[in-house]
């Protein structure tokens, strides 16, 4: 599975974002990162993509672990962004079927 985030933050606050950018953590090892994709936004400034991918049993773990990432840019003037799981086609048929 993966965790998509999104995040878009003006011209002006490119260097405290990458400022705490560098600051991070590393991931545990069962989380691989795929991105930093950035592009520039007629009027939003930049947005970003970053894709964790980790296995779907280790959700709990992985979001945690995601969320007190995001912590780290709360208070960059501008910066909005939100984070969203994706299930594999497999994974997702796996758990509709569980769900019956």
């Amino acid at each position: 599975m993966v965790m998509i985030d999104v995040c878009t933050y003006p011209l002006e606050s490119t260097e405290e974002m990458v400022k705490r950018f560098m600051q991070l953590p590393p991931v545990p090892d069962y989380i691989s990162i795929k991105g930093h994709y950035i592009r520039h936004v007629e009027k939003d400034g930049v947005q970003s993509i970053l894709i964790y991918e980790f296995d779907a049993d280790r959700y709990a773990e992985a979001s945690e672990h995601i969320s007190k990432r995001w912590m780290a840019f709360y208070g960059v003037p501008g910066f909005t962004g939100s984070s969203q799981p994706w299930l594999e086609a497999v994974e997702a048929i796996k758990l509709l079927q569980e769900m019956q």
